[in-house]
């Protein structure tokens, strides 16, 4: 069992969109641009508890694709430009909003995973009821 009286409470909003240890809030949560490290380097707290599955890649579709669409409905029916010209506008926005928004959206369910101590659902609970 982890001694809690060492590592007081780190907000997990600040720490996860920061990319920091949820747990100490000093160590890099990142090894790479998405790649979560083995341990803290900090703390020494294990991520192997890290599994942020496709939640971060949802939000960033529905917020990047929100912002997005609204802007290129904004522009066609402002002032109609060629579709090469959309092209070149919303493709290259869309690859650098998705880029900037993923990593912090990461961390963030990643702390918020430790937070809450989240993790994977089991079919037996204990209990014998066939």
């Amino acid at each position: 069992m982890e001694d809690k009286a060492h590592f007081p409470p780190v907000n997990p909003v600040t720490a996860g969109l920061a990319g920091k240890c949820p747990r100490c809030g000093q160590g890099r949560l990142f090894d790479g641009f998405l790649s979560v490290k083995k341990s803290c380097l900090s703390c020494g707290l294990d991520y192997s508890f890290a599994d942020s599955g496709d939640g971060p890649a949802v939000f960033v579709i529905m917020l990047v694709g929100f912002v997005i669409v609204g802007l290129v409905l904004f522009v066609e029916l402002s002032f109609q430009p060629p579709i090469w010209l959309h092209m070149v506008l919303w493709l290259p926005l869309t690859v650098i909003l998705a880029g900037a928004v993923l990593r912090p959206l990461k961390g963030l369910m990643i702390a918020l995973q430790f937070r809450h101590k989240a993790e994977e659902g089991r079919l037996d609970d204990g209990t014998n009821d066939h």
